[in-house]
């Protein structure tokens, strides 16, 4: 999975180099037996950001850092490239990331899936593994958020779900590994809100096409099914 991830974000017209960084020695000797750049990095790291964060402070030369996540090996090349052009675009933006249209309503209701609210010019308000925004007056006519989603399938075109990748600029990067957890990162169990909670502006960019986390048994089996289909 994570040589899939490793070939899409190579194929991204803007990446000029991809490393994979874990603290897990059958990563990196599977990675680097395939061709492939992979660095060894601490094992005390609490989130994603902080171990590219280490990473990042050895390349002095790069002036954005992409963090794509692992278990995404559905991302679209174009969708990493154009997340990097809007931080590009945007010289008062410290990081970008990207979201997608929810087609299925049980993505709405599940944990696993985050999602994300943004204002009227792309800028990240808030993200949560609940559903956001709340369609109150549709779940008090019918009874519950589930019933009201799947009675009224138009309310999917209110949501949006995050996916799993950022791009940063490298001296914010290595800033924001210096911070402590903030208090609604620790309760939703999602970095990004360290940025939130810090007063960083994050543009949020529409992806180029879904993807699907692997982050359950079930999401790998779908994610095979695709694969096996194109």
């Amino acid at each position: 999975m994570v040589l899939h991830v490793l070939e899409r974000a190579l194929a991204a017209p803007n990446v000029v180099r991809a490393l994979v960084a874990t603290d897990d020695v059958r990563i990196y000797r599977a990675v680097r037996d395939a061709g492939y750049e992979a660095v060894m990095t601490s094992p005390d790291h609490r989130t994603g950001t902080d171990r590219v964060a280490e990473v990042a402070a050895t390349l002095t030369e790069a002036q954005v850092i992409v963090n794509v996540q692992g278990d995404e090996p559905l991302i679209s090349p174009r969708t990493i490239e154009l997340a990097v052009e809007a931080l590009a675009n945007d010289p008062q933006a410290k990081m970008s990331t990207t979201c997608e249209k929810i087609t299925d309503w049980r993505d709405i209701v599940s944990p696993d899936v985050v999602k994300v609210v943004s204002d009227k010019k792309g800028r990240a308000l808030y993200f949560s593994r609940s559903p956001i925004p709340y369609p109150r007056e549709a779940v008090r006519q019918h009874g519950s958020l589930a019933a009201a989603l799947e009675r009224e399938p138009m309310l999917l075109a209110k949501f949006r779900k995050h996916t799993g990748m950022y791009a940063y600029r490298r001296d914010f990067l290595l800033q924001y590994a210096q911070w402590a957890p903030t208090a609604l990162e620790q309760v939703e169990a999602l970095e990004q809100l360290r940025a939130l909670e810090n007063n960083i502006k994050i543009l949020v960019v529409e992806a180029d096409a879904p993807s699907i986390g692997v982050d359950t048994p079930e999401d790998l089996a779908r994610v095979r099914q695709i694969m096996e289909v194109s």
